[in-house]
């Protein structure tokens, strides 16, 4: 059975009447989760990057590559998963033909946590790991300090609570394929439709054992749809009670628009011969 845990909550609540000062939450402005299925693991992410509360890119990639079979879902400052993700890739990759042999996901995350707690969280990459070796298919989380979880199921950023709650009620053991990205596309959805920091498209990357197969805008919930009705009316549709034409070469004088003022108006028409 899931659910959350509020064992702790005496506790804070004990130390904070001592007057210990209770943790600020942050915001990454960001929805990225995880879950196993049998035979693999899928990630997925929303694809809104904000610059405070400027939307910088609609459409950004938040899917990491690593190794053929070992991705990476990024949530923090966009800089940060990105060169993170590339630096272990690399580093990752020397080790294979160090050792002669596949990558293991355990060892993407020991680098990940290593490289991210020798800088104290100064380094602000939140990360999904997800992959399939040998050994099976695996699942982490690594936040920017260094600590890590192994977990079936995984969401992490601002609409982490949002895609939690999907995962908390409809998660089961054994998901089909099928059913572990519709499962992960609904909880980035949630993410999409309650954080302010997440929104946009939905990422999908499936691996297995066999291939990695990365759906690039899976869902599109935010296009715009054709209008069912539209204000375009047909010329005629409104009726033309009056109409006066005046030609060209009849007016005398151009007259501009900051001297038909009230005292003059009279005039400015005699000039034009109109009526005022």
């Amino acid at each position: 059975m899931g659910g959350f845990d509020f064992s702790n909550y005496n506790r804070n609540a004990a130390l904070h009447a001592q007057g210990v000062p209770l943790p600020k939450a942050t915001s990454t402005g960001t929805t990225i989760v995880g879950c196993l299925f049998e035979g693999g693991v899928v990630i997925a992410a929303d694809t809104r990057a904000t610059s405070g509360p400027i939307v910088a890119d609609k459409n950004c990639e938040k899917l990491h590559y690593i190794a053929p079979q070992i991705w990476c879902a990024g949530a923090g400052t966009a800089a940060d998963t990105e060169f993170t993700t590339a630096i272990i890739s690399s580093n990752l990759e020397l080790h294979s033909l160090s050792t002669g042999r596949k990558p293991r996901v355990v060892t993407c995350m020991t680098m990940l946590k290593q490289h991210l707690f020798r800088y104290q969280g100064h380094i602000g990459a939140y990360l999904v790991v997800a992959g399939v070796d040998p050994t099976g298919a695996h699942l982490f989380t690594v936040h920017a300090h260094g600590s890590t979880d192994k977990l079936p199921y995984v969401t992490m950023g601002s609409g982490s609570l949002a895609a939690m709650s999907v995962f908390e009620t409809q998660w089961k053991p054994q998901l089909t394929r099928d059913d572990a990205i519709k499962l992960a596309s609904d909880a980035i959805q949630a993410g999409i439709w309650n954080d302010l920091g997440s929104g946009s498209n939905v990422d999908v990357s499936v691996i297995t054992d066999e291939k990695t197969t990365l759906l690039r805008n899976y869902i599109t919930p935010n296009v715009r749809e054709t209008k069912q009705r539209n204000y375009k009316f047909a010329r005629g549709t409104t009726a033309v009670l009056n109409e006066k034409v005046i030609k060209k070469e009849d007016i005398s004088q151009y007259v501009t628009v900051h001297e038909l003022k009230d005292d003059n108006v009279s005039q400015a028409a005699e000039k034009m011969e109109v009526d005022p």
